[in-house]
């Protein structure tokens, strides 16, 4: 399944990060890593008594269990469970993980195309990642794995249950989920493969108005915006009138890809994004210069910028899958009244994951802080608030409703700043979901059918898709008001 991560880079003379917030595209919550080097720090004393019960369980076991256990084995496990504890992101790589964690940084890698966490022991379904083949086979948001193949998901940890997801190209896995609103279990073969991810999309859905979607921020994803926005202006003849920016469901990526979209459509030096930790490390500024959304000596590609993009009415669209640099966008546009956000609240994954490298060839993966957009809003298990919700068509049901699985949801996950969340102001909802369910309870059959794997994905940026409908009426509006 690979996991993508790139180390840090120096900017003014401070170790910054660079690096992914991608929630292991294929298993795994977006994270931003670094690999800061480190020197160590001096702790409290140790708790001997603490210590001394240890030794004498891990003797305990060693005599006394049903099978002998290699010592390497107990204190593998006693690392990954000290990790696994404190929240859904912090966990121990071993030298095969850790390597993973190396590559993928290109937007292709082999695998299913998932974004997971865990949740009570089982995988949970962040959101299926657009034109791959878990997104074809049917996955969604929200759905809980509980087999891989015939092995009980159930104890696993999610080290584990990713090396068991890769495989090789052309192979097939069986996955058993458990989705809301179905009465029993689907059973969904998927076939790995080679995915290669195209990040932006775009297009222009009449006259005047464009639209541009982003699946996933990789290495070239603002370069890669640039050019969409001036082929836009050359499909038009003219400059835009207005832009639907598409984050929805997507996990995340490289934090200065984030940045540099956010970019194309701020000031020079507006702030994007800051975290806040308990070291010196784990705080930083990020704003809209070349230093924090290009490496050393890339062509600055929004020096290309068409001017009309930074005062263009934008519209972003966002959901329950959208997720880590989507939300450091969304909050950026949002909190420098850029841009109106639109949709349903985001996933909330607003924590910076630094790998820690081992001497042994392995590393922890530790929360050191978390992410706040511009005008000091936690991200971290709050998301987003949309200035307008507007709920995807196809959710039909009060049971349904609430179907995506949010940083919140997992279990020991990170509180949003240690404060009280302040109360946000009640944003406008449009289309309230119908009362009358559509979908059909589900058979337990190898692919489920039509009724069942229908997704808001499936018709996005058409007449049938209720959100960029209401995204574009809207910017029809604000066009009116431009002189």
């Amino acid at each position: 399944m690979g996991f993508g991560y790139q180390g840090a880079m120096g900017m003014s003379g401070k170790l910054k990060s660079l690096g992914f917030l991608l929630a292991g595209v294929l298993v795994g919550a977006a994270v931003a890593l670094n690999y800061p080097a480190q020197a160590i720090r001096e702790h409290d004393p140790l708790p001997i008594e603490d210590l001394r019960a240890f030794t004498e369980i891990f003797g305990r076991i060693k005599n006394d269990y049903v099978e002998p256990v290699e010592d390497k084995k107990l204190i593998t496990e006693a690392i990954n469970g000290m990790l696994s504890g404190l929240d859904p992101h912090s966990a121990y790589l071993d030298a095969e993980a850790f390597k993973g964690m190396q590559i993928d940084t290109q937007g292709e890698f082999g695998g299913l195309g998932i974004e997971v966490g865990m949740e009570d022991g089982f995988v949970k379904v962040v959101a299926p990642i657009e034109d791959t083949p878990a997104y074809r086979a049917g996955i969604k948001s929200g759905d809980l794995i509980i087999k891989l193949d015939e092995t009980p998901v159930k104890g696993m940890s999610l080290n584990d249950a990713v090396k068991r997801m890769r495989g090789k190209v052309g192979s097939d896995i069986v996955l058993t989920v458990l989705r809301k609103g179905q009465t029993k279990p689907l059973v969904i073969t998927i076939t790995r493969a080679v995915i290669k991810i195209k990040s932006v999309k775009h297009k222009l859905p009449e006259p005047g108005f464009g639209y541009v979607r982003i699946t996933q921020f990789q290495e070239r994803t603002g370069e890669n915006l640039v050019a969409a926005l001036k082929d836009l202006e050359a499909q038009n003849k003219a400059p835009l009138k207005g832009l639907v920016l598409d984050l929805r469901n997507d996990p995340g990526g490289l934090l200065n890809a984030a940045v540099g979209v956010a970019g194309a459509f701020l000031k020079p030096k507006d702030l994007v994004v800051y975290t806040d930790g308990r070291t010196e490390d784990a705080k930083m500024r990020l704003t809209n210069t070349r230093e924090d959304y290009l490496r050393s000596g890339e062509v600055d590609y929004l020096k290309t910028l068409p001017a009309w993009a930074r005062t263009l009415p934008v519209v972003v669209l966002v959901n329950g899958g959208s997720a880590s640099a989507s939300e450091i966008v969304a909050g950026a546009l949002q909190d420098h009244k850029r841009a109106v956000v639109m949709g349903t609240q985001t996933f909330g994954k607003g924590s910076v994951q630094t790998i820690l490298p081992l001497n042994n060839g392995t590393a922890i993966k530790l929360t050191t802080s978390r992410y706040y957009t511009p005008n000091g809003r936690s991200i971290q298990a709050k998301g987003i608030e949309p200035d307008i919700v507007v709920e995807e068509g196809k959710i039909s049901s009060e049971a349904n409703a609430r179907s995506e699985v949010r940083e919140a949801d997992l279990e020991h996950h990170l509180a949003g700043d240690g404060k009280p969340a302040a109360k946000p102001a009640k944003p406008k909802a449009l289309d309230k979901p119908a009362d009358k369910p559509t979908d059909k309870p589900t058979t337990d059959k190898s692919v489920p059918d039509e009724a069942s794997t229908a997704r808001p994905e499936d018709t996005m940026a058409s007449t049938k898709d209720l959100q960029f409908v209401q995204a574009i009426t809207l910017l029809k509006g604000l066009s009116l008001l431009r002189p």
